[in-house]
């Protein structure tokens, strides 16, 4: 049965919990927490949260994120230049993005991730 998928909530769930990889990280050791939340053919979404940090990220040729930020503050550093993003604001991450990811304060964020290959 068809249903649609709320992203609005993680009370109750447990998250998947990670650091970025020793040899990407620039500054501090954050602590990141991801809810998947819906998983359907080339599409991934939930909920992302992360402390302070910065760390460079390199995106495979055939993925993009969209994300939407709920609170806090996060700075994408690209060839272009940096991108502040905070909250009510929105962002897509291009495929084969390679820069760093900043987060400035403690962010929480909806995120949908698409597999263009698929």
């Amino acid at each position: 049965m068809l249903r649609i998928t709320l992203l609005d909530t993680t009370d109750g769930l447990e998250p998947t919990l990670d650091r970025p990889r020793p040899d990407r990280l620039i500054s501090g050791n954050p602590l990141r927490k991801t809810w998947v939340l819906h998983e359907a053919g080339p599409v991934t979404a939930g909920v992302w949260e992360c402390e302070v940090g910065r760390w460079r990220i390199v995106f495979p040729a055939e993925r993009l994120e969209y994300f939407h930020v709920l609170s806090g503050r996060v700075r994408l550093h690209g060839p272009a230049g940096a991108t502040d993003i905070g909250p009510g604001q929105g962002g897509v991450i291009p495929p084969g993005f390679e820069g760093e990811f900043e987060v400035l304060e403690p962010v929480r964020k909806q995120f949908v991730l698409v597999d263009t290959a698929a």
